[in-house]
């Protein structure tokens, strides 16, 4: 028989490897996209040499448990192979509809390894663990001990059958089967038919005493009848059975030498007859090297563990088995199989923005044939975090700085929730613009806010900065050209519990400028946020005479943070000088900083400064 283990989650290692996707048409109509691999077979581990294959678990490895299954793979392809009954303008017109989805062949993913391991007691797994760790497997996210499903004990029963009434076999080797199973079930072989339920709790009501239950604290459960097992359905494999969600991974005990002299077909179970129970045990997966080789071709610390040459206590106790490991398509990481599923030499798309639970692609044009495939992909790997998956399709050009977006996968819902420096905040992706990248750089900037500080953010967005500097500083006025961000930057502050320091404005960003500075506001600003890269620096010049009809004014120069883009090959010289060309001021000290690396050659900067009094005093105004 086969007896199985569930593994839990540890980490994972890159790889690559070739099932097959659907595209499903409306006619119903499916296109292949057949992996790039040269036989109709997975090859074992054996095929490959150890120079091609680095260590540790791939898609390239093991075997497939259906190899019956064939999958048609050409035999010399670095490019996937489109196949369909339909002709090629099918393929281009279903992957331009909004509505398709990727249908992805899980189970070709599937990989079976064979390996060995030590069955030992489980009251010296860890201790053993420790001592063989060099010799045992040591796989990303799978773990060196393993359990066994069935002959877990409880202590009290393992108690009892160790001390009370023992019933040793004939060699003395443990407790007779039998015997336990009296213990256990009431009954064992050929002890004859057992009672109904009904008959067993009129045997149990008659052997109360004046006490009632006090002997009997867990009749309720015996007597009550068991539950009728729920029907399996039809053509499912009881031989690779997965339990839960989160696990990617079963060991099946198929042999054991051990076993074998005592002509026994399995470890634990239904054929289980005439052997002797031992008690709780653990597996100790060991190294991938040695799944083939026999006892004598082990390293000399598991040959001394085998030939009892260890702890008396462990004597006769530990034998060799042989082992199937089955990793599933939620083991596999998604570079790894995006690499086994998109063309040879292709860049892998493996980094993405997260927006509450929106991953926001950047796919290059290479990409575009498989965007719904690299999207599904992503779905997969990143649930629950991730519910949608969504494409920028063209550069942001408007006014209000949104984003034309392409949902490739998920719900079709971007109303979503990000929490940032322990706020949240509600936005429309589709309607209102956030960038993710920039909360380092957001965290930067609100560290040199103080309490006694008035901040006037210029393009204020949902209120990633002028919520957050709420909290640190004396007053804020937030402002933007997009009501739909005005609209969620009002509500952010309300949910925040932030309103009453926040005053928000709709304004185009001149005549905020202008209007902040005419007003008896003026002398309390003390910081200005324009992050707005694209354009921000242009609208300097708002700030040339702002305060040329106000000169009986205390004037505090505000310090003005500014972000921008720059191509340059310096870019910090070519950022301040647009900065200097558009104060029309020749000495303007900029404390410059690069943000980040949007592009390739492509900075972004944030420039700080002290605002001139030069400029602010100036006689050639803007007329607004």
């Amino acid at each position: 028989m086969v007896t199985k283990l569930f593994l839990r989650p540890q980490s994972l290692p890159l790889t690559a490897f070739t099932p097959k996707f659907i595209f499903p048409s409306k006619r119903f109509l499916p296109i292949y996209f057949t992996p790039p691999f040269s036989s109709t077979i997975v090859h074992s581990q054996s095929q490959f040499s150890a120079h091609t294959f680095s260590y540790g678990p791939s898609l390239r490895k093991g075997h497939h448990p259906f190899p019956s299954v064939s999958r048609q793979l050409p035999l010399d392809n670095s490019q996937p192979v489109i196949k369909t009954v339909i002709g090629n303008p099918e393929r281009e017109r279903l992957q331009n509809e909004k509505s398709e989805e990727v249908i992805l062949d899980e189970d070709a993913f599937i990989r079976i390894f064979d390996i060995a391991a030590l069955r030992i007691p489980s009251r010296g797994c860890f201790e053993l663990e420790n001592r063989l760790r060099g010799h045992l497997l040591n796989w990303p996210r799978i773990r060196n001990i393993a359990r066994v499903p069935g002959d877990e004990v409880e202590a009290e029963l393992a108690e009892l059958v160790g001390e009370q009434n023992r019933s040793y076999s004939d060699d003395g080797d443990g407790v007779d089967i039998d015997s336990l199973h009296r213990r256990i079930y009431g009954k064992a072989e050929d002890d004859g038919e057992p009672l109904s339920p009904v008959l067993y709790r009129e045997k149990l009501v008659k052997t109360f005493d004046s006490k009632g239950y006090v002997n009997f604290r867990h009749l309720a459960k015996m007597s009550r009848p068991k539950k009728k097992k729920e029907k399996k359905e039809e053509g499912k494999d009881e031989g690779i059975k997965r339990m839960g969600k989160s696990e990617f991974a079963v060991v099946e005990v198929v042999e054991s030498e051990q076993l074998e002299v005592d002509d026994m077909k399995g470890l634990l179970g239904d054929e289980f007859k005439g052997g002797k129970w031992r008690g709780s045990t653990r597996l100790l997966l060991l190294d991938e090297r040695y799944g083939d080789k026999g006892v004598e071709e082990l390293p000399e610390a598991i040959k001394a563990l085998l030939k009892g040459e260890t702890q008396e206590s462990m004597k006769s106790t530990i034998e060799l088995v042989r082992c199937r490991l089955t990793l599933y398509y939620d083991y596999w990481q998604m570079n790894e199989v995006l690499e086994a599923l998109l063309p040879k030499d292709m860049v892998i798309p493996s980094a993405f923005e997260t927006v509450g639970h929106i991953a926001h692609l950047n796919l290059r044009d290479e990409h575009l044939p498989y965007k719904k495939l690299i999207a599904k992909v992503v779905l997969d790997k990143n649930k629950p975090k991730i519910q949608t998956v969504v494409n920028k399709i063209d550069v942001i050009n408007n006014d209000y700085r949104t984003m034309q977006l392409e949902v490739l996968a998920g719900n079709h819902s971007l109303v979503t929730t990000v929490v940032e420096n322990g706020l949240r905040f509600h936005l429309d992706l589709a309607t209102v613009y956030w960038n993710s990248r920039l909360a380092t750089e957001r965290h930067r900037l609100l560290s040199g806010f103080t309490c006694k500080d008035v901040v006037c953010d210029v393009f204020a967005g949902v209120g990633p900065i002028s919520i957050s500097a709420a909290r640190i500083v004396k007053k804020v006025y937030a402002n933007d050209l997009n009501p739909n961000a005005v609209e969620y930057l009002e509500r952010n502050s309300v949910l925040n519990k932030l309103e009453r320091k926040i005053e928000v404005f709709n304004m185009e960003g001149r005549r905020f400028i202008s209007a902040m500075f005419a007003s008896e506001k003026a002398p309390k600003i003390t910081q200005v946020v324009m992050n707005l890269p694209k354009d921000a620096a242009e609208y300097l010049d708002a700030f040339k005479g702002i305060l040329r009809d106000r000169s009986d004014v205390e004037f505090i120069s505000p310090t003005i943070h500014v972000y921008g883009f720059s191509k340059a090959r310096d870019p910090e010289f070519d950022f301040h000088e647009r900065i200097r060309i558009a104060l029309t001021e020749v000495a303007v000290d900029v404390d410059m900083r690069r943000v980040r690396l949007v592009a390739p050659g492509k900075w972004m900067l944030c420039a700080s400064f002290k605002l001139p009094r030069s400029v602010a005093f100036s006689k050639r105004g803007l007329n607004m």
